[in-house]
């Protein structure tokens, strides 16, 4: 069987983490990934992270933030700011369907790999170009990092507990959130662009996408109150600015976060679940704005309430009940939990050091061509001789003359 895009080659010229995010995901629908790192260092991430132990039980040189973007992928390792590696990659492009990068704005022009220098040899290339801020505007020169956008974005301004609390003040997710939301939308847009040249146009085209942009985008359930009514979102901590009850509480061994949504579910979180019927019917609770307006002599009640049992106490309430609710899981509960386990996210793939490695799976299932996994994270430059061998029949010769320069490793 066919994968989804087994026809589709990609050239990856992107590192550390939006751009790998992306390609990662071509690899997972079957296209054939072509990483291309520096000889020596390679992609910054692959110093981040623990260390990978192989068959034996030793520590090897390769790092989970690497492993954890990189899967599916042939790593050949070419100097780029050498001619001769230009020309290697040139040729490459030649054989593409698509160009990944993500340097800073104008940075690939000086090596001839830009866009235009691209698509002049092929035409048909759909080339994605991610920065941090667009190749366009008053800050398209600047650098940046995931960090920035989260600040710059309005994320912080929601992010973090209520003003006039302790602890006050902005804060960042516990992940890069502004990569993968980058690495998303190359995704997306990189598939829309072949769908285009495949049924309309037969050639391809450049996408522009900057990671302010894309994250200012993601947040536009919470922007449109500002952009629409003037109203401004503010810094409400976990709990909902929409809704109430919304939130984390306290149990006697852990915390579960209770997201009610509407009148229903809240009658039977009251009736079912805590068995305190009264809070259904009093005035100040019976409607969703009304919750709202009067969260600050709810939520106490029914917190009280919930910190003399477990969260196994409660979750069994709660979903009997069908009351949206969910424990406050770390990793090793999150891949224990019978759901997680039954969706099959934690996988193994083949790696050339580890024997297997388990990674955590594409979330996407799809009926008639599932997501399969082949290869593993390479090493760096572990495909150089493979792809020059089968993508521009360079003999054996001829690798070794271009090693020797260091123009390939």
């Amino acid at each position: 069987m066919k994968s989804l895009l087994s026809n589709i080659r990609v050239l990856d010229l992107s590192r550390v983490l939006s751009g790998p995010w992306a390609t990662q995901m071509l690899a997972d629908f079957g296209a054939d990934v072509i990483k291309v790192e520096r000889p020596g260092g390679g992609d910054d991430v692959r110093h981040q992270g623990a260390r990978l132990k192989d068959r034996d039980g030793q520590p090897t040189a390769e790092r989970t933030v690497f492993l954890a973007l990189n899967r599916g992928k042939r790593s050949i390792a070419i100097d780029m700011a050498s001619v001769e590696g230009q020309d290697l990659i040139r040729q490459l492009a030649a054989t593409a369907d698509v160009v990944v990068e993500n340097f800073k704005a104008g940075d690939l022009v000086r090596y001839g790999l830009d866009h235009v220098a691209l698509r002049a040899i092929n035409p048909r290339i759909v080339y994605c170009s991610i920065s941090g801020f667009g190749q366009t505007g008053p800050y398209s020169h600047l650098p940046g990092y995931d960090l920035v956008f989260q600040a710059m974005s309005g994320l912080m301004s929601l992010t973090g507990v209520p003003e006039g609390q302790p602890g006050a003040g902005p804060q960042r997710t516990g992940y890069p959130i502004s990569d993968t939301t980058a690495g998303f939308y190359a995704s997306i847009g990189i598939l829309a662009a072949l769908h285009h040249r495949d049924t309309v146009s037969g050639t391809g085209q450049y996408i522009d996408l900057a990671m302010l942009d894309a994250q200012v985008a993601a947040m536009s359930s919470m922007a449109m109150s500002y952009v629409v009514a003037g109203e401004m979102p503010q810094r409400v901590g976990i709990r909902s600015q929409l809704t109430c009850p919304y939130q984390d509480f306290d149990c006697a061994d852990g915390q579960v976060m209770i997201a009610v949504g509407n009148d229903k579910q809240y009658q039977q979180l009251c009736t079912e679940v805590l068995e305190r019927p009264e809070l259904a019917t009093d005035p100040r609770y019976t409607t969703t704005p009304l919750r709202v307006e009067h969260r600050e002599q709810l939520v106490p009640v029914i917190a009280d309430i919930l910190r003399r049992q477990s969260v196994d106490h409660w979750m069994a309430r709660l979903r009997a009940a069908n009351v949206p609710a969910g424990p406050v899981n770390d990793f090793e509960q999150v891949l224990n939990d019978p759901q997680i386990r039954h969706r099959e996210l934690l996988q193994r793939v083949p790696h050339t050091l580890a024997g297997t490695l388990p990674i955590i799976g594409n979330p996407l299932k799809f009926s008639a061509t599932p997501v399969t996994y082949h290869r593993g994270p390479p090493l760096l430059g572990e495909h150089t001789a493979e792809v020059l061998r089968e993508l521009l029949q360079l003999d054996d010769n001829a690798i070794a003359a271009l090693q020797e320069k260091g123009v390939v490793a």
